[in-house]
């Protein structure tokens, strides 16, 4: 059955879950809207979905840094209560995800969070891919959009496979902890260091370097 917008709409306004979850849900029941309202449910995404406007405020910095020392992660996840920010599940939760940003190197939270410039560079080229390729013009806009999609998961840190569970996302990571500890929870802003990142490193010529220490 084909997955039209019209039935992701439908799934949405009966759940309140994300239209990515929405979509991925009806997939996985064949198009069934019925079985996709159960599985929203089983997973908890319905449930996230409807604290996801609530302020969350309180939460933690959390640090993780990766083979002695080459990659560093600050990463702030909130919560809606110091309470629940200072229990093991939710620092667990947060160590997982600066754990995916060191693994993953994404650029964004979210995609909503990648530059309009940005976007429409990348569509720029995706575009010229394709003609190069040489694909029909009526199929190239699909083509495009296709990639798009694949680039929001390579780059945006919420629809990256979750590198402990790929089958899921990092955005449903967090859901079931918004199903499970009752609280919304939002990823706001990360910083990943890697050493020696950005510096134009000399390529010398070691023949040549230990040829000059032994005449001298």
């Amino acid at each position: 059955m084909e997955i039209t917008a019209a039935l992701v709409k439908d799934l949405r306004e009966r759940t309140g879950a994300g239209m990515m979850d929405c979509k991925k849900a009806l997939v996985d029941c064949c198009g069934d809207i019925e079985k996709a309202i159960d599985e929203l449910r089983t997973k908890g995404l319905a449930k996230a979905a409807k604290k996801a406007g609530r302020v969350a405020s309180e939460g933690v910095v959390i640090s993780y840094i990766h083979g002695k020392g080459r990659i560093g992660i600050l990463v702030e996840v909130n919560c809606e209560t110091d309470f629940v920010g200072n229990t093991d599940e939710f620092r667990q939760l947060a160590y997982d995800i600066a754990m995916q940003i060191a693994a993953s190197n994404p650029d964004y939270v979210s995609r909503e969070q990648v530059p309009a410039e940005v976007l429409n560079h990348e569509r720029e080229i995706l575009k010229a891919q394709a003609l190069e390729e040489g694909k029909p013009e009526k199929v190239i806009e699909k083509m495009v959009d296709g990639r798009i999609e694949k680039y929001f998961k390579e780059h945006c840190l919420l629809e990256q496979p979750y590198i402990k569970d790929p089958d899921k996302t990092v955005q449903q990571l967090i859901h079931e902890h918004v199903a499970k500890i009752g609280e919304n929870i939002n990823v706001r802003r990360f910083a990943r260091f890697e050493l020696g990142e950005g510096i134009e490193k000399v390529q010398g010529d070691f023949a040549a370097e230990v040829m000059a220490q032994v005449k001298g």
